[in-house]
C-alpha cells in the first residue's frame, strides 16, 4: 500500500495557477505551525479538565420495496430514506400510530405498477389510497390477509379483472372504492362477508350480472355505470340514496343525548380540576426537594418530547447515587437509571447552568436535536428543567461506546471485529452527513470520537453527544478560547480561530477512523517512551513512511481485509488534511468508503504530500542552520575585545 505520510498546516495559495505551485508556497509557515500545533495542543490538554465523556423497522424496508414495485417514474416521494430510524417520524405519505403505520395516502402520484405483495408486510395497515395512478393488472388475492385494513380506495386505476372472491375475508373494511378501472365479470357473492363494510363504489366498471342482496343495506353504495341489474327496470337503485326514511324524532334524541353528555362531561372536567389543584398544592406543601425553587413554567413543551419532573429523575438514578455513573467530563455526569416502567435509560446531567439566556439556549438546543431522527444518531426520550438543573434523557446503549470497546474491555469481552468496525465507520459517516446536509439549520457536532459513538445492541453505531456545544460550560477548560472538542480530534483551523465548520467534523471523523483501525487513543503520552510521536495522525505517518504497516492494525483483530483497511486508512489520511477546502465533504467520504472516487482524490493527496515533505525538510535544516548560526554570532561577540 502506497501512502505517504506527511501532516502540515497549508497557507493561503499564490496568484500563479498550477496547485502544486500554490501549495509549495504555502510550506512557509509549516514547521513553526506543526510546532505550535503540538505545544498548544498540549497546553490545552494540560489546562483542560476534560470536556465531553463518554429490527431496524421493518415496515421501512417494506415501504421502499413497496416504492420500488410501485415504479415511482416521475419521482415524486424523496424523502423515504432507509436509513431514517423509522418511516413514522419523517417519512411524507405515512400516517403511523404507537410507531406502526396505519395509513398509506399515495394517491395521484403516477404510479405505474401493480399491486405487489410486499404491501402485506404492513401488517397494521388500517387505510390504503392509491386514487388517480396508473396502476394495472388483476386485483391480488393476497390483500385478503391484511386483517386490520379498513378503508382501501383503487379508484381511478388501470385494474381489471374480477373481484377475488378472497376478498370476502376482509372481515373490518369499511371503505371500498374501485371505480374508474376495467373490471369485468360479476360482483361476488363472498363481498357479502365483510360485515364492516360502511361503504362500497364500484362505479364505471365492466361488472355483469346481479347484485348480492346484502349489498345494497351498506348505508353507502354505487354501482353506476356498470351492466349489473339495478336502476331503471329494476327493484333497487344503483345509488344509495339520502332520502330513505327515517324518525324525525330521532335526530332531536340525539341532539338531547349529545348535550346531556357533554354537560356531564364538562361538570367531571371541573371536577377533576378541583381536585387535582387541591391535591397539588397539599403535596407541595408536603413534599421538600432541593434545587427546585423557582422552576420553570410547566407549559413548555417540546414536540414529542416528554417532559420529566425533578422526582422522577431522582427515583430513577437512586437519587444520582455514585453506583451509577457511567461517563463523565465537562458537560456534567452521566447515570444509569430505570423509569417507572422499567425502561432502562441514560440521565445527563449537566452542570451549573446560570449563564444569561440560558433557558432560551437550553430549549433551542434541545429542540434542534429533538428533530434530528436519523438510524445513527442519538435519541432523546426527553428532558428536566428547574432553576438550577439541566437534564436530558437518552435510551441506555447496552454495549456502551466505541472506545470501550476499543481499550478498556473488561477480562473475557471480546474486541471489535473488522466487520464490525467497518459498519461503524460507515454508520458515523451517515450520521454526520444526515446533520450536515438534512437538518435544517444544520447541526455541527464538533466531538466527534469514539468514545461519543455509542453501540447498540446490534453493535449499530449511534452518534451522542452532538448539538449541545453551547451547553458545555467554557470556565471548566480555564482558558478563554471558544473552542470545544477533545485534544487530537481538534481541527488546525478550529484550535488556531475559534470557528467550526462541517470540515471541522470530517477531520474529526478521520481522526476516528485511524482509532477504529489502530485500536489507539488520539493522544497518548505513553509513546513518548518509545520516542514516537503523541499524536496518532503523526505517529500513523511515520509508520506508513517506515513502511511498517503491521503495527498499524489493531492487535486485538485476528483477521481482517487489507484492501478495506487501506481504503479506510486513505479515507481517513484525506479527511486529516490541515487546509479545510481540501477535506472531502461527508456525502463524498460515503462514496469514497465504497471506493468510488477514491483513486483519483489519493494520487493528487500523493502528489502534494510528497512536495509538503520537501517542503518540511528543507524548512527543518534552515532551522537547524538558524539556531547554529545564532549560537556562533553569539560566541563571537562574547570573545571580543571590551
Amino acid at each position: 500500500m502506497a501512502i505517504s505520510p506527511g501532516y502540515q498546516k497549508q497557507g493561503e495559495g499564490s496568484t500563479e495557477s498550477s496547485p502544486l505551485v500554490d501549495r509549495e508556497n504555502s510550506m512557509s509557515t509549516a514547521f513553526s505551525f506543526r510546532h505550535f500545533h503540538l505545544n498548544l495542543l498540549m497546553l490545552l490538554l494540560l489546562c483542560s479538565n476534560g470536556l465531553s465523556s463518554n429490527d431496524y423497522d421493518g415496515e421501512g424496508h417494506a415501504l421502499v420495496e413497496l416504492l420500488r414495485d410501485l415504479n415511482d417514474s416521475h419521482n415524486r416521494i424523496k424523502d423515504w430514506n432507509i436509513n431514517l430510524v423509522s418511516p413514522c417520524f419523517s417519512w411524507s405519505h405515512v400516517t403511523c400510530r404507537n410507531g406502526n403505520v396505519i395509513s398509506l395516502s399515495l394517491a395521484s402520484n403516477g404510479f405505474s405498477g401493480t399491486l405487489p405483495p410486499s404491501i402485506t408486510k404492513l401488517k397494521f395497515l388500517v387505510s390504503l389510497d392509491l386514487q388517480n395512478n396508473e396502476l394495472s393488472g388483476a386485483l391480488p388475492d393476497y390483500l385478503s390477509s391484511m386483517s386490520n385494513l379498513q378503508n382501501l380506495n383503487l379508484a381511478n386505476n388501470s385494474f381489471n379483472g374480477p373481484i377475488p372472491a378472497a376478498w370476502g375475508q376482509l372481515y373490518n373494511l369499511k371503505h371500498l372504492v374501485m371505480r374508474g378501472n376495467h373490471l369485468t365479470g360479476t360482483v361476488p357473492n363472498s363481498l357479502t362477508n365483510i360485515t364492516g363494510l360502511k361503504e362500497l363504489d364500484l362505479s364505471s366498471n365492466d361488472l355483469t350480472g346481479g347484485i348480492p342482496l346484502q349489498l345494497f343495506s351498506i348505508p353507502t353504495y354505487n354501482f353506476s355505470g356498470t351492466h349489473l341489474a339495478c336502476g331503471n327496470g329494476f327493484q333497487q337503485p344503483c345509488v344509495s340514496s339520502s332520502s330513505v326514511p327515517v324518525s324525525s324524532r330521532r335526530p332531536k334524541l340525539q341532539v338531547v343525548i349529545t348535550g346531556a353528555s357533554c354537560g356531564a362531561f364538562l361538570l367531571l372536567l371541573v371536577g377533576a380540576i378541583v381536585t387535582y389543584q387541591c391535591n397539588y398544592s397539599r403535596k407541595l406543601k408536603q413534599d421538600q426537594f432541593f434545587d427546585v425553587e423557582g422552576d420553570v413554567e410547566r407549559n413548555i413543551s417540546l414536540g414529542q418530547l416528554r417532559r420529566f419532573s425533578w422526582r422522577e429523575i431522582q427515583i430513577a438514578t437512586d437519587n444520582f447515587s455514585e453506583n451509577n455513573i457511567i461517563g463523565q467530563g465537562g458537560f456534567g455526569k452521566v447515570y444509569k437509571g430505570y423509569l417507572s416502567d422499567n425502561t432502562k435509560v441514560a440521565v445527563k446531567r449537566l452542570t451549573d447552568y446560570h449563564n444569561p439566556g440560558g433557558e432560551a439556549a437550553f430549549l433551542r438546543e434541545v429542540q434542534l436535536i429533538s428533530v434530528a431522527v436519523h438510524r445513527n444518531l442519538l435519541r432523546l426520550i426527553g428532558f428536566c428543567i428547574t432553576s438550577s438543573e439541566r437534564i436530558l434523557v437518552y435510551p441506555f446503549m447496552q454495549n456502551l461506546s466505541v472506545a470501550y470497546r476499543l481499550r478498556d474491555l473488561k477480562p473475557g469481552e471480546k474486541a471489535l471485529d473488522w466487520p464490525t468496525r467497518r459498519r461503524i465507520a460507515f454508520g458515523a459517516a451517515h450520521g454526520l452527513e444526515y446533520l450536515h446536509e438534512h437538518c435544517d439549520p444544520k447541526i455541527i457536532h464538533r466531538d466527534l470520537k469514539a468514545a461519543n459513538i455509542l453501540l447498540d445492541d446490534n453493535f449499530e453505531p449511534v452518534l451522542g453527544d452532538f448539538g449541545l456545544a453551547k451547553l458545555v460550560d467554557t470556565k471548566l477548560t480555564h482558558i478563554t478560547t471558544q473552542v470545544r472538542g477533545t485534544m487530537g480530534h481538534i481541527a488546525p483551523e478550529y484550535l488556531s480561530t475559534g470557528k467550526s465548520s462541517e470540515k471541522t467534523d470530517v477531520f474529526g471523523y478521520g481522526i476516528t477512523l485511524l482509532e477504529l483501525v489502530t485500536g489507539q487513543r488520539a493522544i497518548d503520552f505513553s509513546r513518548l517512551e518509545e520516542e514516537e510521536d503523541v499524536l496518532l495522525l503523526d505517529h500513523i505517518k511515520k509508520l506508513l513512511r517506515e513502511k511498517r504497516l503491521g503495527d498499524i492494525v489493531d492487535g486485538n483483530m485476528k483477521t481482517y481485509d487489507p484492501k478495506e483497511v487501506e481504503t479506510i486508512l486513505q479515507v481517513a489520511l484525506l479527511c486529516t488534511q490541515s487546509s479545510p477546502e481540501e477535506r472531502p465533504k461527508m456525502a463524498e467520504v460515503i462514496t469514497m468508503l465504497k471506493g468510488v472516487g477514491l483513486a483519483e482524490r489519493w494520487a493528487e493527496w500523493e502528489q502534494l504530500e510528497e512536495v509538503r515533505n520537501q517542503q518540511f525538510s528543507l524548512m527543518s535544516r534552515q532551522f537547524m542552520w538558524a539556531e547554529d548560526s545564532t549560537h556562533d554570532q553569539e560566541a563571537i561577540q562574547l570573545s571580543q575585545a571590551r
